[in-house]
């Protein structure tokens, strides 16, 4: 069997930011930059560097426990609810550190949306479930929260399917319908970014396929950062793709680059041994 090649005998991505080669001129929404991750001691990531391209598909990949996800919930503050998490850099989301301490965390999440492994509607009516985020950010008259949730439907290509059920839970829902539900709401609030975590892994291959198709479409509008195991759903939907692997159990930045370089020329053997299925 071969084995991945040792990670001491590896370059290991600088420590300072990095932009993909041939990206100089496109714009970025979120910066990571120099972003370390320690939980109760533990170091989860280290020195992690990551430009976010707008209107991009960005792909997060590698092996599980490198620190894939906590990236993901550093960028809406959701490590604050863990305790004794501590998180040194910084994260720049439209030109502002939202690790400031004066960091408006509701509308950051109103601004960055994050959608999760496993669709988390709320059990309630598909129409609650766009009403209660609507009126908590303002949004007041019937007509508006009805327009605003048969606009983001369409857009997931859901209206057709739910509109004559708006009053039924959402939780009676298919799985991969509940996960475009959640993709809704999440754009009834005008978001400029989506980060989805594994957000096929737990639906079958048609749903999946809807999933992907409807993220391809997304791109035209929103900034997308997506964390997935399936190498060979990066390989279709990722325009950019940042490997991670753990060097001493922390989770370290590898390599960065078009999603093209790093599927078929990357520059770092550890990246072509995971992208081909080297396992050791």
């Amino acid at each position: 069997m071969n084995n991945l090649p040792t990670i001491s005998h590896l370059q290991i991505v600088p420590d300072e930011y990095r932009k993909a080669p041939n990206a100089q001129d496109v714009a970025t929404l979120i910066e990571i930059k120099n972003l370390s991750l320690n939980i109760d001691q533990q170091a989860i990531f280290s020195n992690i560097s990551i430009p976010i391209y707008s209107k991009h598909i960005n792909v997060l990949i590698g092996p599980s426990g490198c620190g894939k996800s906590s990236l993901l919930n550093a960028i809406i503050r959701l490590t604050d609810f863990t305790k004794d998490a501590h998180l040194q850099g910084e994260i720049l989301v439209a030109n502002k550190n939202i690790l400031n301490p004066n960091c408006n965390l509701i509308e950051l999440r109103k601004k960055v949306a994050m959608i999760f492994q496993k669709p988390t509607p709320f059990p309630m009516s598909i129409y609650k479930n766009f009403e209660i985020p609507l009126k908590e950010h303002g949004v007041k008259n019937k007509i508006d929260i009805a327009a605003k949730m048969q606009s983001a439907l369409k857009s997931v290509g859901l209206w057709k399917e739910v509109k004559d059920r708006l009053n039924k839970n959402a939780l009676s829902l298919s799985g991969g319908q509940q996960q475009r539900l959640c993709i809704a709401r999440a754009l009834t609030l005008a978001p400029a970014a989506l980060l989805l975590d594994e957000p096929c892994s737990a639906l079958d291959p048609i749903s999946s396929q809807i999933i992907e198709e409807l993220l391809l479409e997304l791109k035209q509008k929103y900034t997308i950062l997506v964390v997935t195991h399936n190498l060979s759903q990066a390989k279709r939907i990722a325009d950019y793709v940042a490997f991670m692997w753990y060097v001493n159990q922390c989770g370290r930045l590898v390599e960065h680059n078009e999603a093209a370089i790093i599927f078929n020329k990357p520059s770092n053997p550890l990246t072509s041994a995971y992208v081909q299925g080297v396992t050791g």
